[in-house]
């Protein structure tokens, strides 16, 4: 088994992230907790929409490997959000 980082997800929010191998014979995750690859999971994140080198406005944007604490787990979408509040625009 590969070692990797996973999101450790409780109740629909992600409340850790540990570096694990994926064997439960070596590390027992929470109870209930779904255990989720990092890198291989699409979290909507904020991303910068840029014109002219400026910023205009922030979207939502699918992202692979952006899963952090906090962020909370569709189970329907297998889709994290962000819990950050979006960004203001820089003057």
């Amino acid at each position: 088994m590969t070692t990797q980082n996973y999101l450790v997800v409780e109740n629909d929010v992600v409340t850790n992230t540990v570096v694990w191998d994926g064997n439960p014979n070596t590390w027992q995750p929470p109870v209930d907790a779904t255990m989720l690859v990092q890198a291989d999971t699409l979290a909507e994140v904020w991303q910068a929409i840029i014109v002219n080198k400026k910023i205009t406005d922030f979207v939502l944007v699918e992202t692979l490997g952006a899963g952090d604490i906090g962020f909370t787990w569709d189970t329907t979408t297998q889709v994290l959000a962000t819990n950050e509040p979006k960004p203001a625009i820089p003057l």
